[in-house]
């Protein structure tokens, strides 16, 4: 099994047409996901390849059935390009957009919650189920099938941990980049609880980072109502207070959200916290 994704997932591209769109449409076709189509308003009835263009999000699902849509549409008109595909019903909307403002954000993230549908990012490198389906723009060589889960802020981060692991020998069951800005789609708790109750999942490598409360809050779920081993890295440590580091998220403010204060109250939450990604693979196999 996996989360999410699998065999029998079909995507939509919105923003097909654009260089990132087709660029990683043709990726993750040739990682072995069912693309089924992309849309691009205006230019419905051309062709990427072999993949057929529509107008809206509405005619491509009619035609292809897709229950799953990636956006690569520019931050002016991602807001918009997530609203669409929830009011279609698209129950995975996977974000890749970068500098989606927060406040539109705050607003998107509710109306698709009240649709009962789920979105990953923004501002995320997607997800990937290996052997199955990957929905973004992750690197699909260095992965393979395995029992660890990943589950990151940082995208980069995300790639380094999945080559040390799979030079370890430690296949993945899902990895997953949910954004690294304030507010996302998704958060560490609901992707914690999902790999949980997957019987692929052994363990999860979580990879975490300065600012917000995401770690905090996964620390407590973990302590409370997880049985499988965690590990964890919190990148930033050397970050000055005050000063934004990378993501838009990656702000400690007022004495909160520094790495200090991640690392300690995940230790005391029973995960191990390693030093640097190389050591997640020792770390996982205890």
């Amino acid at each position: 099994m996996s989360i999410l994704i699998d065999n029998n997932t079909q995507v939509i591209v919105q923003g097909i047409t654009g260089r990132d769109g087709s660029f990683h449409a043709q990726s993750m076709l040739d990682d072995g996901t069912r693309v089924v189509g992309g849309v691009t308003p205006g230019k419905g009835g051309q062709y990427v390849g072999k993949l057929p263009v529509f107008n809206s999000v509405a005619e491509a699902k009619a035609a292809t059935r897709a229950n799953c849509s990636i956006i690569f549409v520019p931050a002016p008109f991602a807001s918009s390009a997530i609203r669409e595909a929830a009011e279609n019903a698209i129950p995975l909307i996977v974000c890749i957009t970068e500098g989606i403002p927060v406040l539109e954000m705050i607003e998107n993230y509710w109306f698709v919650k009240s649709k009962g549908l789920r979105l990953i990012g923004p501002n995320c490198p997607g997800l990937i189920s290996p052997g199955a389906c990957k929905v973004g723009i992750m690197p699909g060589l260095i992965h393979q099938k395995g029992p660890i889960a990943v589950i990151s802020r940082s995208g980069t981060l995300t790639y380094e941990v999945v080559d040390s692991l799979t030079g370890a020998g430690l296949g993945q069951s899902t990895c997953v980049g949910i954004g690294g800005d304030p507010v996302v789609g998704t958060s560490f708790v609901e992707l914690l609880e999902l790999f949980e109750a997957d019987p692929q999942t052994e363990a999860v490598a979580l990879i975490g980072e300065i600012g917000g409360n995401e770690e905090e809050q996964a620390a407590d779920f973990i302590q409370h109502r997880m049985k499988k081993r965690v590990a964890a890295y919190i990148s930033g440590r050397t970050a000055p207070p005050e000063k934004r580091m990378g993501h838009a998220g990656a702000i400690v403010s007022g004495g909160k959200g520094g790495a200090a204060e991640k690392v300690k109250v995940l230790t005391d939450a029973g995960v191990i916290v390693v030093d640097i990604p190389d050591e997640f693979p020792e770390a996982l196999k205890k």
